[in-house]
Order: structure tokens, then sequence, then C-alpha cells
């Protein structure tokens, strides 16, 4: 029904029309034609200046009240560094031809109006005017060199590269469809090498290059895992695409780069600005107040649910959409503690596998720079622990390792000795137990003299290293005290271990 109404609706207006059509006709015969083609110049005419004067008034009323529905205004001011340069260049620009759009209109539509066809009307000719050549051409001459200038001023603070000295957050994006694969640098601060034909979908999707020492210690992350970045902190984007041509853009940081199969490309930036800082800002706006879900008025607010996010903005293919992923921005702090408990993409899909070069090694170099971190982390936690929290008082060594059924050690157990007499070293009025355990395999009295045995050994290492003799003691528990199941295989190594205790404090 309500097609026939519409189509009835454009067939009254057609007949309008023709009507009103045969009625001026009628007019300009009576009247005589030239006096009609004069009422319709004048009318016209003004008309047009009507219409200019609404349209430039239009223009200007719906940029202001459109204001903060757009990227570099109201809330939407740029969240990273260089992002103000961009904004502040964009602003200049559209001053300059914002006078040039409202003059040549203005003009446009004045000039229809003041020579307009009039009764014994005559235009003038004329071949050249100098003076109004050179105005045409300086003006714009003179705008031109200026906003050129301001640009390659603020490409060269956007785009120059960074010393590879440089402290900054390395990650990598590498665009397929219909997705990311977001990779960030280890603790040695540096992209790993890749090489397509390494590319094995099933366990290195990537390509990484596993011979690499700076490779072993990145960080892949999964599908849907939210891409984390410290505020106040240059990061540095490496852009590569795996299949066709993907864009890496980020429009609240004024990040947009093309993703070139076979082509890599990078963008700088520095957020300014954290993901609950510009829930805050949004919070001051009344659309952003409005409810998330519309269907849940008593739900959470749009500003609460805001996220920066990242897009893919070349149209890649019918997945396209899917390409968005989330970025969350956080104080340096919280970035840290969420890259420590990020495991590499090496330890977690590669080591002892198939595809790992390094099988046949026990200890890696990375590996032995991440056990320092957590060592750290553990010896900080048990010196300060509470007295009546027992298990937060012991220091679980994971890397010391000693010759079947011997109490002798092992050469790659040195690194993480060593290491934890330099940090137990900070804490000398600390008195700690090196105690030793073993499985439930075999005589539960020789495996209690062997577990005393290499607690004892432990203990002279240390003690060699700087440690007093007189804050460690050490003591062999046999399998007297698991931590797991000697059911199995895997609860049976997680019991034969040696721990460091905190007896007491000075």
């Amino acid at each position: 029904m309500s097609y026939l109404i519409a189509f009835l609706i454009i067939t009254l207006i057609a007949i309008i029309a023709l009507q009103i059509g045969r009625v001026s006709e009628i007019s300009s015969r009576i009247r005589g034609e030239e006096e009609t083609e004069l009422q319709n110049n004048n009318s016209t005419a003004g008309w047009l200046v009507i219409f200019v004067v609404l349209f430039l008034v239009a223009c200007v009323w719906s940029a202001i009240y459109y204001k903060d529905q757009m990227l570099g205004y109201g809330p939407w001011e740029a969240s990273s560094e260089h992002g103000k340069e961009l904004d502040g260049l964009f602003n200049v620009t559209l001053f300059f031809t914002g006078i040039v759009f409202i003059i040549t209109h203005w003009l446009t539509f004045w000039y229809a109006y003041k020579y307009r066809g009039r009764k014994g009307g005559k235009a003038l000719f004329f071949a050249h005017d100098t003076k109004l050549e050179l105005v045409w051409t300086a003006i714009p001459a003179v705008v031109m060199a200026f906003l050129v200038a301001k640009g390659l001023v603020v490409w060269n603070n956007t785009m120059t590269d960074l010393d590879p000295e440089a402290k900054v957050i390395n990650i990598e994006a590498t665009g397929y469809q219909f997705a990311w694969d977001i990779r960030y640098a280890g603790n040695d601060g540096q992209i790993g090498k890749k090489d397509y034909r390494l590319i094995d979908m099933g366990g290195n999707p990537i390509g990484l290059d596993f011979t690499d020492a700076a490779t072993l210690d990145d960080i892949v992350l999964g599908g849907s895992d939210k891409i984390v970045l410290p505020v106040d902190t240059t990061v540095r984007v490496a852009i590569t695409s795996k299949d066709v041509l993907h864009n890496f853009y980020l429009p609240h940081f004024r990040v947009k780069m093309d993703a070139v199969p076979g082509l890599p490309t990078y963008f700088i930036f520095k957020p300014t600005k954290t993901t609950a800082q510009m829930r805050q800002e949004l919070k001051a706006y009344p659309e952003w107040n409005l409810p998330y879900d519309e269907t849940d008025p008593e739900g959470p607010k749009r500003w609460e649910k805001f996220e920066y996010e990242l897009a893919c903005a070349e149209l890649c293919g019918k997945g396209h959409y899917s390409m968005r992923r989330i970025i969350e921005i956080v104080d340096k702090d919280t970035y840290k503690k969420w890259e420590a408990a990020l495991p590499t993409f090496y330890s977690n899909n590669i080591r002892g596998g198939d595809l790992d070069p390094n099988k046949d090694k026990r200890l890696l170099p990375f590996e032995i720079k991440e056990r320092e971190k957590e060592l750290r982390r553990e010896v900080k936690a048990a010196m300060t622990a509470d007295s009546s929290n027992a298990d937060a008082k012991i220091i679980r060594f994971k890397n010391v390792y000693y010759a079947t059924g011997s109490a002798n050690l092992e050469d790659d157990s040195f690194y993480e000795l060593d290491y934890a007499a330099t940090l137990l070293n900070k804490y000398p009025d600390i008195k700690l137990e090196v105690a030793g355990h073993t499985d439930n395999v075999g005589d539960p009295a020789l495996n209690r003299t062997l577990s005393q045995q290499r607690a004892a050994s432990v203990r002279e290492r240390l003690i060699a290293k700087g440690v007093s003799a007189d804050r460690l003691t050490s003591a062999g528990y046999g399998d007297t005290s698991p931590v797991d199941s000697n059911d199995t295989d895997e609860g049976k190594a997680n019991n034969r271990r040696t721990e460091l205790r905190v007896i007491s404090k000075n």
C-alpha cells in the first residue's frame, strides 16, 4: 500500500510541474518573450543570491553543530604527540581553503546576479590585466609556499625514522585477509627476522626465523587479544602484509599507513592519553552519556564502553570489517606488568618441537634473561613477605640441574644460582635455608640423603659467589614435601626441586 501511495504522489507532482510549465508558456505569450526573459533573469539571479547565502550559512552552521563528530575537534583531539601537529596543519589548511571556498562561491553567485541579462546590457571585453594576473598568481603562490613549508616540517617530525639505539616500543603488524598478526619485541627490544618461506600455518603462521636470536623472545598476540601500549612512550610500528593491500589505521592517534606485500613500511607515534583518560573526557559530552545498549537503559553508558581501535582502511575483501582490533593505552607500570605476563611465541609454541632449531640446547640466552627478571620479582616478594605467609617466603629454582643420581651441579645451573647470589647480597640481614626435595621413586632414606647433598651443593655455590655462609643453612626433605602428584611424570618432575626459604630477618 505504501508503494502505491508513493507512486500516486510522484505522479501528482509530475502533473503539477507540467501544468505550471504550460501556465508559464501561456503567460510569456501574453506578456511577450523579451519581458518574460528579463523577469526570469531577475528572478533567477535573486534566488541564486538567496541560495548562496543560505548555503554558506548552512555550511558554517553544520561545521559548528557537528564539530564534536569530526576528528580534531571536541572530544576527538588527537591522542598522540604528532597528531596535534597534524590537526594544526589541517586547521591552517582549512583556514585558507575556507576563505577561498567562501569567496569563490559568493563571487560565482554574485556575478550571476550582478551581470544578469538586462535590457540594453552589453558585455565588456578585455584581453589582458597585468595587475589582476599578478594578484591572483602571487597570493596563491605565497599561501601554497607557506602550506608546503609547514607541511614539510610536520612530515619530517612525523616520518623521520629513529636511531636504532633509541628506546622505543617496537611492534610489528602483519595484515592478511582478514586479521592482523601483532608482534612485540621481547626483552632485547628488537623485532626478529622473518621469511615468507618459513610460513607454516599450523605452527609458524608469520614465518618467524628462529635461527635469529632476536626472534626468540618476540611476543605474538592472539587474534582477539587487545593491543596494549604505554602512554607517553614512543612506539615504532613496522607494517607488512601477507596477501593483498591493507592499511594500518589508528584514527584517534592520526596513524595511517599502507600495508604492502613485499614492501615493509613503518609509522612512529607517541600516545598521550590513556583509554581511561579518554573515557573521562567523553563523559563530559551529553551524547556519550546515553546507554551503550538501547535495549538496556540501566546498563553502561557509551563513554564507559569506549575503546581505541585499529582498523583496516583499505577495502581488502568481503571480510574487511573483521580486521578491527582493540587498542588499550595504559600507564607504564600497568604495561610492564601486562608485558611480563605474556609468554614468548617461541617458548609457547615452538620450543622443543619439530620446528625448533635449538631443541638440543637446554637454555638459550633469552630464557636466561627472562628467568633473571622472574627471579628479581620472586626474591623481592619473598624478602618482603609477611611472616605469617610461609609459601610466599619460598623461592623455587627453575634451572638447577644435577647429574642423574648425583649431587654434582651441571654447568647450566650456574646462570640462575650466580644471579640469585647477586640478588641475595642486596639483603644481607636475611637468613635462608636451601631445601632439597625429590620424588617418591626409590628408597626414601636414599632420597633424603640425595636431597641433602644437593641442597649442600647449592649452598656451596651461593657461598662461592659471595653470600655469607652464616646466612645459609641447607636441609634435605626427600619425598616428604611434594608440591604435586607423584602419579605422573610431570608431577614427579615438579617434586624434584631445590628451594630457598626465608628463615628470619635480623
